[in-house]
């Protein structure tokens, strides 16, 4: 049992366990510990969202770096997977973003890449945690001149959004498209206004405003409505909803129809197939992803490949299979050939580059899929452990499993994130499977509680 990490790093309350500034030094100390393999000059690159406890949380990080010998690049705020990209390419040795992604602003984490922008596997961060838990490298001091030092770097932003609009295609322009964007008052409010505007885009831009207290704050990818209604409103072509940290995106067509990851991966499956750009015509998901995904791509000629709820494992896959197509229902959208993490911006644009491509409307292009009804309800629990292992809540599974027969599934587990059981039903009747989640609900309550 890991003790900080979860399915997407370390969470929690800002300044209480273990979001402490004393933990963040522990854990610098450890990062720089674990990435100072060789005789040069090492840097970790830190970056952060717009929260108020991101100040503090960087500070102490940068401080134990330092401690150890190794410089920081500090780039402020900027989407996590911009810190991904920046640590790629300035040859740094490890990144550090400071976001709870779409939690509460009172809420913070932090979360590591390696030096080629990829999340750190299991063992490297079990590895990060006996360092920190241990008394292993508290006597490594270095002093006078091999102590490290800090430095800004001030054109992150720029860099970032240069990389971005090179990810969409040269020959395509985003003249006479209207956007409606919600940066979520988050880490993307500088960066996604000006990509979409440099490409010729006319952006109506909501939540842009970050205040260290708004963050997801009754807007971003959380309440996509915001959006949809805006959308309806102004008659935009499209709307994007980004989360706190922008590593994905949840849309709305011109009609003000929600467009979730599912949809958004079909599309752009089925498009890099018909341009021979799909690697071994497979699309990576997760046990999350609606039924009506694996069968509208199975018509196509296109294998779904399953993984355990995370980004992280999605792209652990498509690294191992050698696939370039991944991603999550929530949003998150892996394209491997051009990030190595989900990228609520880029994801964009790769939907907008459809768009122009087929010349077709969202609400169009979302016909590929027919989703299946599917019910998600989120149950609170003091003690975050596995239900499946409550033999009533197990038979109370079976036997609504029995009932769905090959037309629906269950998918009870806990919350990577936060002390939360999730408990997904999906199948072709929405009243039965409404039910049915409340039942399976009402029995985790019951007896997590007890």
């Amino acid at each position: 049992m890991r003790k900080l990490f979860g399915t997407d790093g370390i969470r929690g309350v800002a300044n209480v366990d273990p979001m402490t500034t004393e933990m963040a030094m522990q854990l610098g100390r450890g990062v720089a510990y674990i990435f100072k393999n060789h005789e040069k000059r090492h840097r970790i690159v830190i970056g952060k969202d717009t929260r108020l406890s991101g100040y503090m949380l960087e500070n102490a990080l940068a401080a134990g770096i330092c401690s150890m010998g190794v410089d920081v690049l500090l780039v402020g705020p900027l989407p996590t997977p911009g810190i991904a990209f920046i640590t790629s390419s300035m040859r740094a040795d490890a990144g550090i973003v400071i976001s709870a992604s779409h939690n509460p602003f009172q809420d913070n984490g932090i979360k590591i890449f390696s030096g080629d922008g990829f999340k750190l596997p299991d063992d490297l961060e079990k590895r990060i945690e006996e360092l920190i838990f241990s008394d292993q490298i508290d006597s490594l001091r270095p002093t006078a001149a091999e102590v490290g030092k800090a430095f800004r770097v001030d054109d992150a932003v720029g860099r970032y959004v240069v990389y971005l609009k090179n990810s969409f295609p040269k020959e395509l322009t985003l003249d006479g498209m209207r956007i409606v964007l919600d940066c979520a008052h988050g880490a993307a409010y500088r960066v996604a206004p000006a990509v979409f505007e440099e490409l010729g885009a006319e952006v109506i831009a909501l939540s842009v405003e970050p205040n260290g207290e708004n963050i997801n704050f009754q807007c971003g990818s959380l309440h996509p409505k915001v959006v949809m209604q805006r959308v309806k409103e102004c008659g935009a072509n499209i709307g994007i909803s980004l989360d706190g940290d922008a590593d994905r995106a949840i849309f709305s067509d011109e009609l003000g129809n929600l467009v979730d990851g599912d949809q958004i991966m079909a599309i752009c499956a089925d498009d890099l197939k018909k341009s021979k750009r799909l690697k071994r015509n497979t699309l990576v998901a997760t046990v999350m992803s609606n039924l009506g995904l694996d069968l509208a791509l199975k018509e196509r000629g296109i294998k779904v490949v399953h993984t355990q709820v995370g980004d992280r494992y999605v792209v652990e896959e498509m690294a191992r299979g050698g696939y370039n197509l991944g991603g999550e229902q929530s949003g998150h959208l892996v394209f491997l050939d051009y990030n190595t993490t989900g990228d609520g911006v880029l994801s964009a644009l790769q939907v907008l580059a459809v768009m122009k491509r087929e010349g077709k409307k969202l609400s169009s292009l979302t016909k590929i899929m027919t989703p299946f009804p599917q019910v998600l309800l989120n149950v609170p629990v003091r003690q975050k452990k596995d239900p499946q292992q409550i033999p009533e809540v197990t038979s109370l599974i079976k036997k609504i499993q029995a009932k769905l027969s090959d037309r629906g599934r269950i998918l009870v587990r806990p919350s990577g994130t936060e002390s939360l059981i999730r408990v997904m039903v999906e199948g072709e009747n929405e009243k039965e499977i409404t039910a049915f989640a409340e039942q399976i609900a009402d029995c985790i309550r019951k007896k997590m509680e007890a």
